[in-house]
């Protein structure tokens, strides 16, 4: 009996061995699983994966997983405009390995990118992924991507903010609903392959109203006195201000000989009044994303697809090499804030204060003004640390990279320095009742501008002058001029404009542009913005049957309305329905009454070099051109090129030419290519040199590189 006992227990120890060593695998099991990170560029998975160690793993999405489909509205505009996602097509092995990882993970993060679109990734992600949208704590966002700022963002992880995916849901719907409903009629009643949207429609509308107060302006004509004078040795330069001591204008050569009628020029003048004084000149706040794409349009040449995609290079990380390995070297390229982080200030005052001196660091820094609308959701762009110098990077950096870091750090320095102080002086020159007024100034301290030196005044040193001297004419220069009509738009200025008429958002222009690029409804010209027949036949289209949506207060009412999606205080099928019901009724009437417009081609006035049938001047997607009559048994083409009434200087015998590059930029060539290879950036007159040098190109070789063969056929 005792021997049984012994037997029982043995074997009921053997079990409990057994279980406890089962429970202990499970435990050391689930102990090995580690938390699973998405975010949306492979280059950002690897520099934070860095920064948690082990115990994370850290995959990218490839940016959007799901997505309106394209070949159809997508929207059910009878259910509340509720969206039909789908995966998105190639997506699939993505989603597929993502699940796997998200089943065999502790837990899901999603750590998308801190706005909006991010916001909406991580939404969809958490659909895709079965995850308890309400219940888990799985978002987490950070403003920049470093050790300590990613850190100490999974410390506090929330839940997905449900009111900014509304806002990003109910812009996606309201640019489908337009961009699907005004397309085809577009293609309808008047050609194929058009499209128009609610943001560009309001971009090209400023192109298009910038170039009809070009054509319709009236110069009035206005004249200048510009006149030398000396002091001992020394010259200056004075203007025309006005007659016995008030501001007189000078609108024609009348009125300039009534002027020196007055004059004595050998006598001297005198000097009745001179003012000196410091004037201060602050620095500007650090960048937003708009403030940042002008500067680098107007300062390296960059445009804006190219600045935000090097901007977004400097924030996913860069390899430094060492111990710093993968670090973001900026903060969120994405915001319409210029607020800084107390931490921010405090390092730039510690490092302002090593590198130029305590009188260089401002103790109460410039604040700069808020736009109006701004959500201020992040700060401004700034370096992740001021410490890391451009110089000290430049290395491990592409030109473009080292071109944006340099311009975000200078900026950010800058905002936090002392005013540049120039000593200014104004002097006054009369004789015979004939007043000129000469202004001087001269930097008397940096400021500012020992880092940001693009922002540095350029002197303009008066003599030492005081009232009752006397100083002589040395010369006068009577001058014709005209006033002259506003400038075309840039990309600089274009997006500027678009930011003061609050239309779009920030991160939205660069596709704008590009957009309306790509459609040819604009095209460059030195630069600036040019619309096209094609732009101006679409926009007067849409602006006749829907004034909605090229009207600019009614499109930034709308971006109001989504900052209040945002904010919580709009429901988001509300503001979808007040712009979708009366552009519906808008939609019926175009379907109806909106005549079909036939672009009649024109008779080219010569026949086809191929098949001998008259040629014709047609207008395609890229402007006008000449085609064969017997398209599309013959596809003869031939570009439209304009004479400028001068022989070729090299050969003698072509015309000159006006052609264009495929990127949209004139240049000149011998109507004889390839067999007279000559060609200029500048327009050729009579005094071209006779050997056809092409002046030298300084602003992007590679880019504006003439493609004489593609163009010329």
């Amino acid at each position: 009996m005792a021997s049984q006992t012994a037997v029982k227990e043995k074997k009921a120890r053997a079990v409990k061995s057994t279980t406890t060593k089962t429970k202990s695998r499970a435990k050391t099991k689930a102990k090995q699983k580690k938390n699973l990170v998405i975010v949306e560029s492979p280059s950002k998975a690897k520099t934070i994966e860095k920064y948690l160690g082990r115990n994370y793993k850290v995959v990218a999405s490839i940016g959007h997983i799901r997505d309106l489909p394209k070949s159809t509205m997508g929207v059910d505009i009878e259910n509340d405009y509720q969206p039909k996602y789908i995966n998105i097509r190639g997506k699939g092995d993505i989603i597929k390995s993502l699940k796997k990882e998200a089943k065999a993970s502790k837990h899901v993060y999603l750590a998308s990118d801190p706005d909006r679109e991010g916001e909406a990734i991580a939404w969809h992600l958490s659909h895709i992924l079965d995850l308890d949208v309400d219940a888990s704590d799985n978002r987490v966002v950070f403003n920049e991507i470093t050790k300590d700022a990613v850190k100490d963002a999974f410390k506090h992880p929330r839940k997905i903010n449900m009111d900014l995916v509304d806002a990003q849901q109910a812009r996606r719907i309201l640019d489908r609903l337009v961009g699907y409903s005004l397309s085809p009629i577009l293609w309808k009643k008047v050609k194929k392959g058009l499209s128009a949207g609610r943001v560009q429609s309001i971009a090209l509308g400023l192109v298009i109203k910038r170039e009809q107060e070009i054509q319709t302006f009236q110069p009035d004509e206005y004249w200048s006195l510009d006149t030398m004078f000396k002091k001992d040795r020394t010259k200056f330069k004075a203007v025309f201000y006005g007659l016995d001591g008030k501001k007189a204008a000078l609108p024609d050569n009348d009125a300039v000989q009534e002027v020196l009628k007055k004059l004595d020029r050998t006598a001297p003048f005198n000097i009745t009044n001179v003012v000196t004084k410091d004037r201060k000149r602050n620095p500007q706040p650090p960048f937003t994303t708009s403030t940042m794409q002008q500067a680098a349009n107007t300062q390296l040449n960059f445009k804006t697809r190219k600045t935000m995609m090097a901007a977004q290079q400097l924030y996913e990380g860069i390899n430094l090499g060492g111990k710093n390995g993968t670090v973001g070297l900026i903060t969120y390229m994405r915001t319409d804030s210029v607020r800084l982080s107390d931490t921010a200030k405090t390092e730039a005052a510690s490092f302002i204060n090593d590198e130029y001196g305590s009188e260089y660091a401002a103790t109460k820094p410039v604040e700069g003004k808020q736009q109006e609308g701004a959500q201020d959701a992040h700060e401004a762009i700034r370096p992740t640390s001021v410490f890391r110098t451009p110089l000290s990077v430049k290395d491990k950096l592409t030109n473009d990279q080292f071109k944006l870091y340099q311009l975000i750090w200078s900026r950010f320095v800058a905002s936090q320095m002392t005013p540049e102080i120039l000593a200014t002086m104004a002097v006054t020159i009369e004789q015979n009742g004939v007043t000129f007024r000469a202004n001087g100034s001269q930097t008397k301290f940096a400021g500012f501008t020992k880092a940001y030196p693009a922002a540095k005044n350029k002197d303009n040193k008066l003599p030492s002058l005081v009232t009752g001297d006397a100083v002589d004419m040395v010369s006068m220069s009577p001058e014709q001029h005209f006033t002259q009509p506003p400038a075309r738009y840039t990309e600089a200025t274009l997006v500027r404009a678009l930011e003061e008429n609050g239309v779009g958002r920030p991160s939205t222009y660069a596709a704008t542009i590009e957009t309306i690029q790509r459609r040819a409804y604009v095209r460059l010209d030195t630069k600036k913005f040019v619309p096209t027949e094609l732009g101006e036949l679409v926009q007067n289209t849409v602006q006749e049957f829907f004034p909605d949506v090229t009207n600019i207060k009614f499109t930034a009412q709308v971006e109001t309305d989504l900052d209040n999606v945002e904010a919580g205080q709009k429901y988001w099928v509300k503001v979808v329905d007040d712009f979708f019901t009366p552009f519906s009724k808008e939609l019926e009437t175009a379907e109806k009454e909106m005549e079909k417009i036939v672009l009649k081609d024109e008779l080219a006035g010569f026949d086809c070099d191929i098949c001998g049938a008259p040629m014709l001047k047609k207008l395609g997607r890229y402007g006008k051109f000449y085609a064969c009559s017997r398209f599309p048994d013959c596809r003869n083409t031939k570009t439209i090129v304009e004479e400028i009434g001068l022989l070729c200087p090299k050969c003698k015998m072509g015309q000159i030419v006006e052609r264009k590059t495929k990127r949209g930029r004139k240049f000149y060539g011998c109507s004889r290519y390839p067999e007279c290879d000559f060609v200029s950036w500048d327009k050729p007159t009579e005094k071209t040199l006779p050997d056809g040098t092409t002046p030298k190109d300084e602003t992007d070789d590679k880019e504006n590189s003439v493609e004489t063969s593609k163009t010329s056929k």
